[in-house]
């Protein structure tokens, strides 16, 4: 993890020190004061509900060796400092994330020996993530984000995480907000990029699909640039923006391209998949150089494959050994709350998708409902999409219009107005009105059909973080 002397801090940050000294070493950094250790670095980070700056006391007394302040610093911290020989920072402007940004982006720097691969896109990032770092693990040291944290906090606290040591680091580079992506890339660099797709996730905010690609494509502006290594981006030669991101963003910064998918263009292409029962697709994929693997994942869905085929041409770009790349994929285990099958003693089986979600990943997970066995009825609980400013209804609509088409036994919506007009698409497209349920609230969901889900029962819970259908699914399963 990071470990720099204070001065270091300083200079890379532009922040005044305070109190204390300048010569002062720390290592790790924090912007939770109860996740702090002996040593480390505590950012106090303005909140909606708690302020940081109210627990920067409590930090030194814990043993971080700095707090970084984004307010004054009042008598008591500055009396804690002086009695614990804790150094206190105050952040320029008071502007606690563009100092993590920048403390983030020396700490980069300093460790140029890192291989360094970026992932964005609308849809599977995460997945293809951590199927990315399972690969190299098997040969490198890796260090990638935990689960998603990947916003302008989280890409920070993800670099200052990894350690000198260190060989591979995989960053999952996320964005909701135009201008959002070029502050990350100045920081992440990365050799090798990741555009898994183009979806709708967040198109409130950047308006249209196009602006979506156009706001991800900047991940190619700033790479790195090492011997042996090409920067090169790598596309899902089906997503129709791929073209866009090659021409006006690729090919203008010198990056190379590397596409994947199922034509024979593809320098990675699946040559032939199977679904099994249990949702688990059987995969043979072929380089362009001829070499073949084949295997089963062992994740749910037949998304799961482009996903697949990303994190390989990624691990592919980085250096990395093919066999020993794939072998770690196919050693993984399901990603918690996302399409994870839990089951009860009595037999009901939960597929727990409902970490968050967006119109495409709703309709891949109603995909592998429909894939899987199920010995009595095939039921979906979809929550509503969030931030999907004016094209909301619309989008509702066709989710709700794609569940119809699927053969189920029950269709669940939860929410509020978004949920109305799922339900309403649903039965326009000829649902049966006698199976489809609307809820407003996770809770009435849960007592409603608590007691109804029993033995055979295969149920998919999917919907946004917000909806709560996490709770759902607890709910359902301790029955």
């Amino acid at each position: 993890m990071i470990r720099m002397t204070v001065t270091e801090m300083l200079e890379a940050t532009h922040a005044a020190l305070v109190a204390g000294s300048g010569n002062t070493v720390f290592e790790g950094v924090c912007i939770d004061s109860r996740a702090v250790g002996e040593g480390m670095a505590f950012v106090a980070l303005p909140g909606d509900r708690v302020d940081g700056n109210d627990f920067a006391v409590g930090a030194i007394e814990a043993g971080a060796h700095v707090v970084v302040m984004t307010t004054s610093a009042n008598e008591d911290v500055l009396e804690a400092a002086t009695l614990y020989g804790c150094a206190v920072v105050r952040a320029l402007h008071d502007d606690g994330e563009e100092f993590m940004l920048r403390l983030a982006r020396a700490w980069r720097e300093m460790n140029p020996q890192w291989k360094v691969l970026g992932v964005t896109g609308s849809v599977g990032k995460t997945t293809t993530k951590d199927m990315l770092a399972a690969a190299l693990a098997t040969t490198m040291a890796t260090h990638a984000t935990k689960g998603n944290y990947n916003n302008l906090l989280g890409v920070p606290l993800t670099i200052c995480g990894a350690s000198p040591s260190d060989e591979a680091l995989v960053v999952e580079m996320g964005m909701n907000m135009p201008g959002e992506m070029e502050r990350l890339v100045e920081v992440v660099r990365p050799h090798v990029a990741v555009v898994t797709n183009v979806g709708t996730s967040h198109i409130g905010n950047l308006g249209s699909r196009e602006g979506i690609a156009r706001a991800k494509a900047q991940i190619v502006t700033n790479m790195a640039r090492t011997d042996g290594i090409e920067p090169t981006v790598v596309l899902s030669d089906s997503d129709d923006f791929s073209d866009l991101i090659e021409r006006e963003y690729a090919q203008p910064a010198g990056v190379r391209v590397m596409r994947v998918g199922a034509s024979d263009e593809c320098s990675l292409r699946v040559v032939s998949q199977s679904m099994g029962e249990d949702g688990l697709p059987t995969v043979r994929l072929r380089f362009a150089d001829g070499v073949e693997l084949e295997g089963m994942l062992p994740l749910r869905g037949a998304a799961m494959v482009l996903d697949l085929l990303s994190a390989m041409g990624a691990a592919w770009a980085i250096g990395a050994r093919r066999e020993e790349s794939f072998a770690g994929i196919l050693g993984m285990h399901a990603t918690h709350m996302r399409l994870e099958v839990r089951s009860t003693r009595a037999g009901l089986r939960v597929i727990d998708d409902s970490y968050n979600a967006s119109p495409a990943s709703i309709a891949a997970a109603l995909e592998v409902l429909c894939s899987m066995r199920c010995d009595r009825r095939r039921v979906a609980v979809i929550g509503e999409v969030g931030e999907l400013g004016d094209q909301s209804a619309r989008l509702h609509g066709l989710i709700g219009a794609f569940a119809a088409a699927k053969p189920l036994d029950m269709l669940v919506f939860v929410g509020g107005e978004a949920a109305d007009v799922m339900a309403d698409a649903a039965l326009t497209m000829g649902f049966s009105a006698d199976k489809l349920e609307r809820f407003s609230t996770t809770e009435d969901a849960t007592r409603v059909l608590g007691p109804v889900f029993g033995p055979g029962d295969l149920v998919l819970a999917k919907g946004s973080r917000s909806v709560g259908l996490d709770r759902f699914v607890e709910g359902v399963l301790s029955r």
